[in-house]
């Protein structure tokens, strides 16, 4: 029987970035407590949080009390250790579940995933060696397999010799190459699947990145109705094929004659989703909540079009700016600014057109 949290029920998420930070306040918001589980004794969540516990992922001991005492658990960012996941799943739910998890730690894995539902994906091989790297034509993105974000652990590169010597600066571990797309534009599909197998989709922002980094996702995109509605068809393919609970992204670039392939599948609330904290009832942050508590989905329509704009580093600096600036500011308590720190957003709103 599935299990459906009441109010005051408990959900536990491992990882405490600003994520949890956003997850932790829309379970407030609905009479539910969160327990944060990280390895960081300045996690921003811990703040809001109705309980934390600071410990490693690797520590099991710390690990089955923090499972004991959540109604179930999620997390907030895809590389938590398999292991990790395994072992709290065996104590309580897990939402979504670890198969998720597993299949988006590796990007090969997840790539012949999507293209086992029929899914355009770019072209791409995996590459174990020198002599694998060797054997790649024409321009592509070398990637490691595991534990890249915002731009991290990839290289551009044209031709064979270019991809060894980027495998080797990567440090020759399993990678992957992905022929390179020349898109006219990114875009992004934030959709739920509930314990029921209900699901909801927003509608799919513009996303611009700067510096491999997400600058603005923004509402109404380019899309026409007939490719947003692809784009939702997607993700909802996705989601079903991993049998998945709660909020997840998926990246799309969409080609100049309008096919949409997907890049990433992002198991967890997602940057180019922040939009809805402010232009719909219920945000992603509350929508993931809610799936993973057992409730009913909420509404993913908008009711304003929006403009999300990420704050990098010293973006967010000045505050007092900001905050007079006419848009929704969100900051996420994070003690030190760093170069390509993600530091918070700024959503500006206009009437629905």
């Amino acid at each position: 029987m599935t299990k459906i949290l009441p109010p005051g029920g408990v959900i536990g998420i491992l990882g405490g970035g600003q994520l949890g930070r956003m997850l932790s306040l829309s379970a407030a918001r609905l009479g539910l407590k969160t327990h944060i589980y990280c390895d960081e004794a300045d996690s921003p969540a811990f703040e809001v949080a109705s309980a934390f516990t600071c410990a490693p992922y690797e520590d099991q001991a710390a690990l089955a009390g923090f499972a004991d005492a959540c109604d179930a658990v999620t997390y907030e960012f895809e590389n938590v250790p398999a292991e990790t996941a395994a072992f709290v799943a065996a104590r309580t739910a897990l939402r979504p579940n670890e198969k998720a998890l597993a299949l988006t730690q590796d990007r090969l894995v997840e790539k012949d995933f999507v293209s086992s539902l029929r899914l355009l994906t770019p072209p791409y091989k995996a590459i174990s060696s020198r002599e694998d790297a060797l054997s790649v034509k024409g321009k592509a993105v070398i990637k490691t397999r595991r534990f890249g974000y915002d731009g991290k652990g990839q290289a551009m590169i044209d031709g064979g010799e270019e991809a060894a010597a980027a495998f080797e600066r990567l440090g020759s571990v399993p990678c992957i190459a992905e022929g390179f797309v020349d898109f006219a534009y990114e875009a992004s599909v934030i959709a739920a699947r509930g314990v029921n197998g209900d699901f909801a989709a927003y509608d799919p922002p513009h996303n611009v990145h700067k510096n491999h980094i997400l600058s603005t996702s923004t509402v109404p995109s380019p899309l026409s109705a007939n490719a947003a509605e692809d784009a939702v068809r997607i993700a909802r393919s996705i989601a079903e094929g991993l049998d998945y609970i709660g909020v997840f992204a998926v990246e799309l670039f969409v080609t100049r004659d309008g096919a949409l392939i997907v890049n990433e599948i992002a198991p967890r609330v997602h940057n180019s989703g922040h939009w809805t904290m402010d232009a719909c009832l219920v945000s992603q942050f509350e929508q993931h909540i809610r799936a993973v508590a057992g409730w009913p989905l909420g509404n993913p329509a908008r009711h304003s079009d929006a403009m999300m704009l990420n704050l990098i580093g010293e973006d967010a600096a000045d505050w007092q700016g900001l905050a007079q600036n006419g848009g929704a500011l969100h900051l996420y308590g994070k003690r030190e600014i760093r170069v390509g720190r993600k530091m918070g957003h700024v959503n500006f709103l206009a009437p629905k057109k």
